[in-house]
Order: structure tokens, then C-alpha cells, then sequence
């Protein structure tokens, strides 16, 4: 729409494209608004539409992502969760345990992390594991005390989920619903998150490519769901020496592709705990918009993932030399 269409000129481009019996998307900027235009036989309804008044162009999307790409919006997507804003000018640091494992655990961790200059806080409520016979997460349980932790200190709270059938519950308690590197072609679980409305993390698969991640990110857009942040997590190779590669060269890529916010995890990436400072650092390096880093007080007693968690004074150690690399490059965190 031009920059001038009005309220009523939108509106009635809107019901137009709904009279063809297609859907629409439409992306409210701050300069314009761009009507997304979704189904088949799409040619006609562009014969229809041009010389409406408020009509500026009519654009085909080339790229198979048609909304989390930058065609459909050049503009980044900055997302704001209970004053946090990720994508903006800040680095985003989310801190916190892989898994919730207690109240005496999380309520020193919550602090601490907020205290080093942690904005969000993560914790693990259910816990997907390659072997059954491992510590599974504590459940609905764990998502109150994520929730009693948010109201101490503030911190907005991200956790997983993992069913489907567990959304409504975990967006009870949850600022952000994490949806996990397992669970990026769950199809059915996207939908579900697409339509709770609630800002999401959606993590690359190990063998994901960029173009596998945005297309994912897809199934939540199109359900009316624009709040999504991208992870960064490291991918299958031939490498041994860390958990998984982390693919840094990612970040630039995603955000030359794509308008949604970048935030990578050190942690699950490398799998060893002396690689996550650096990684942090070269990720800001990169131009992602956050990090997400696991932190416990006794990482060699964690019931999941200790060898890759920070302790407390680690982390906070590694912000303050996150901050000046953020301020090298005029960002802030």
C-alpha cells in the first residue's frame, strides 16, 4: 500500500482478497502497510487489484519463505516481551539452567544472572532426551516456579514446548515458547505455536539448512504468529571435538534473508562449557541480536547438560567483556 493509504483504503484491499476466497497477512510498518496475499490462483486477483485507491504496487515473493523474508518486509522485526526488546539495538541475553531441577536452585540462579545484566531467563520444564532413562524435567511444576522466578526479579521467562497439546498450558506461564532443534519440522507443534500469539524461539535443526529454518518459521507466520526469534544452535558435521558446529556464518546470512531477529546458543552448540565465552563474544561479533546461554551454580551436579553450563561467576565474568564488544560495534547489552 502506498505510504498515504488510509485505514478504510487497507480495510477494503482486504476484503477484496477475501471476496477471491483467498487469506491475507498484512504487515503494519511504520512508513506502510504490505497486504501478504496467501492461496492459489493469485495471478487474477492481481488483475484486480491494481489501480485500487491506497495500491502502490503488487509484488510476486520469488522466495519461498513469503513472510519471514525480506520481500514482504525490509524492515527488521523487533520484538518486545515484557520490555525486553529483541532485535533492537541491545544484544539480548537470555541466562538460566538447561533444566529447572529445584525452587532452591532457580531462585539463586534467577538473581544472579539478572544481576550480571541477563534479560531474559531460561529453564527447562520438559526435557526431550535422547535416552528415556534420563531426567525428563519436572513439568507444570517446574513452570510455576519459572513463573514465581519471573516475579522476584522481573525477568521475562522462555521455556520449551514440546506437544502440542501442551501449548495452552505452557503459554499460562511462559513470555516466550521455545520450540527445540528436535521439534523444528514438527509441523503440528508449529501450527499450535503459530496460533497461541505468543512471541516464539524456533531453533535450527542439526541438519537444517537456513532455507529449512525460515520455511519452518514459516507455519507460525502464517498463522497469524510474527513473533518469532531465530536460534542458531550448531549443526550435524563431521566434527568431534564440540557437541555440534556452530555455524556463526549463519547469523549474516539469516539476517541478509530475513527480517526476524537473531539469537544464537553457545551452549548446545559447543556442548563444553570453556568454548561458551568465546563463542558468546564472536556471536555479537556476528550481529546477533542475543544470546542464550545456560548458567548453574554447580555445573558438575546439574541433572542435564552440566559440562556446557557457566557457572555464575563465569557468566558473569563473560558480560562484562560482552558489553565491550557490543560497544566496539554500537550496540549495547
Amino acid at each position: 500500500m502506498s505510504s498515504g493509504a488510509t485505514g478504510e483504503q487497507v480495510e477494503s484491499v482486504i476484503e477484496k482478497v477475501h471476496s477471491f476466497g483467498l487469506r491475507t497477512h498484512p504487515i503494519y510498518g511504520v512508513q506502510k502497510t504490505v497486504i501478504g496475499i496467501i492461496g492459489d490462483e493469485k495471478t487474477r486477483v492481481v488483475e484486480n487489484m491494481q489501480g485500487l485507491p491506497g495500491v502502490e504496487s503488487i509484488i510476486p515473493i520469488l522466495q519461498p519463505y513469503k513472510f519471514a523474508g525480506r520481500e514482504a518486509h525490509p524492515d527488521p522485526t523487533v520484538i518486545d516481551v515484557g520490555g525486553v526488546k529483541i532485535g533492537g539495538v541491545d544484544v539480548a541475553v537470555i541466562a538460566g539452567p538447561c533444566a529447572v531441577e529445584s525452587e532452591e536452585q532457580l531462585m539463586e540462579i534467577a538473581p544472579s544472572v539478572k544481576k550480571s545484566g541477563a534479560r531474559v531467563l531460561r529453564g527447562g520444564a520438559y526435557k526431550p532426551r535422547t535416552s528415556p532413562y534420563s531426567f525428563q524435567g519436572l513439568g507444570e511444576e517446574a513452570l510455576k516456579l519459572l513463573a514465581r522466578a519471573r516475579d522476584e526479579t522481573g525477568l521475562p521467562v522462555i521455556t520449551e514446548v514440546t506437544d502440542p497439546r501442551n501449548v495452552e498450558l505452557v503459554s499460562t506461564y511462559a513470555d516466550i515458547l521455545q520450540v527445540g532443534a528436535r521439534n523444528m519440522q514438527n509441523f503440528v507443534l508449529l501450527t499450535e505455536v503459530g496460533k497461541s500469539g505468543h512471541p516464539v524461539m524456533l531453533k535450527r535443526g542439526p541438519s537444517a539448512t537456513v532455507k529449512d529454518l525460515l520455511l519452518a518459521a514459516e507455519y507460525m507466520i502464517i498463522e497469524g504468529n510474527s513473533d518469532v526469534i531465530l536460534c542458531e544452535r550448531g549443526i550435524t558435521t563431521f566434527e568431534t571435538n564440540t557437541r555440534n558446529t556452530l555455524d556463526l556464518s549463519a547469523v549474516p546470512v539469516i539476517k541478509q534473508l530475513s527480517h526476524l531477529p537473531v539469537v544464537v546458543d553457545p551452549s548446545h552448540s559447543t556442548g563444553r562449557s570453556f568454548l561458551v565465552e568465546p563463542m558468546s563474544l564472536a556471536a555479537v561479533a556476528a550481529g546477533a541480536d542475543g544470546i542464550m546461554v545456560e548458567v548453574h551454580p554447580d555445573p558438575d551436579s546439574a541433572l542435564c547438560d552440566g559440562p556446557q553450563a557457566l557457572t555464575l561467576q563465569q557468566f558473569d565474568s563473560m558480560m562484562v567483556k560482552l558489553r565491550a564488544i557490543a560497544s566496539i560495534i554500537g550496540r549495547g547489552a
